[in-house]
């Protein structure tokens, strides 16, 4: 099993998949990075020898920024957006929508389980 950035890929994957699995690349950057080790995309984790996966790990330390450095950079942009107070901080704050969908109805991700609020009761009218 190969261990890429702290992370085991999977043995049965493709390699241009397997790379996937690493936080922060995508389809087109595995594809560059293979490109760039001179591996075959369609050679499978498991078969890959050791100088193909110590060449890929090096091209993924040099060039690229995964797994804790990038989840704690998108952690540091919300945390400015925040405390600066701008809009997009604010939905951050409360836990909504970012980027202008409704929230009338959708939104069920970011909002959680629905809160039920009860109605309001009609008075009774007197004769």
């Amino acid at each position: 099993m190969a261990r890429i950035a702290g992370v085991d890929l999977p043995k049965n994957k493709r390699s241009e998949i397997g790379l996937t699995y690493i936080y922060g690349i995508g389809r087109s950057a595995a594809l560059e990075i293979l490109e760039k080790a001179k591996v075959d995309r369609a050679k499978r984790v498991g078969d890959l020898n050791d100088e193909e996966v110590a060449a890929i790990r090096s091209i993924i330390q040099s060039d690229f920024k995964v797994e804790g450095a990038l989840r704690s950079e998108y952690q540091l942009n919300t945390k400015r957006l925040m405390d600066i107070g701008c809009y997009r901080g604010l939905r951050h704050r409360k836990g909504l929508p970012v980027r202008g969908q409704r929230t009338r109805t959708n939104s069920r991700t970011r909002k959680g389980k629905r809160k039920t609020v009860a109605g309001k009761k009609k008075a009774l009218e007197k004769k």
